[in-house]
């Protein structure tokens, strides 16, 4: 808990990062800036794609149609804090010479997704809308 209290001070101040070991090789932390981006991507994927499903498939019924909307907003949140998070971390270990740190956010990011995806799936076979 104390690392990721560290690791949010860290989002506000990132120039406290010069302070972790070594500037590592820049090719590096471009890598790393790169995959930041990739995972903001994806979460401004899973936000648009939960405003869609509330604004564009009105005749769901209304807890369907919230309910994944919701999800996937809850998960789009998630991601990009996880990005943040991700980014501080893998600057850090590379600075001071460690691994790379291990995350299980990859298995909830594609378990929510599959939740909503099977959801989907139901629906559209199920028929689930305001006149049935």
């Amino acid at each position: 808990m104390i690392d990721f209290v560290k690791d949010v001070r860290l989002w506000f101040a990132p120039a406290r990062l010069k302070d972790e070991g070594e500037t590592p090789d820049y090719r590096f932390s471009l890598a790393n800036e790169r995959t930041f981006l990739a995972w903001i991507r994806t979460a401004l994927a899973l936000v648009g794609g939960g405003f869609a499903v509330d604004q564009f498939l009105p005749d769901l019924r209304w807890a369907v149609r919230v309910g994944m909307a919701l999800a996937l907003l809850a998960v789009g949140a998630a991601c990009a804090v996880r990005a943040l998070n991700h980014w501080v971390r893998c600057e850090r270990a590379m600075r001071r010479g460690e691994d790379l740190p291990l995350s299980r956010f990859p298995v909830l990011l594609t378990a929510g997704v599959a939740l909503v995806a099977v959801t989907m799936m139901a629906v559209v076979l199920l028929g689930w809308t305001k006149g049935r």
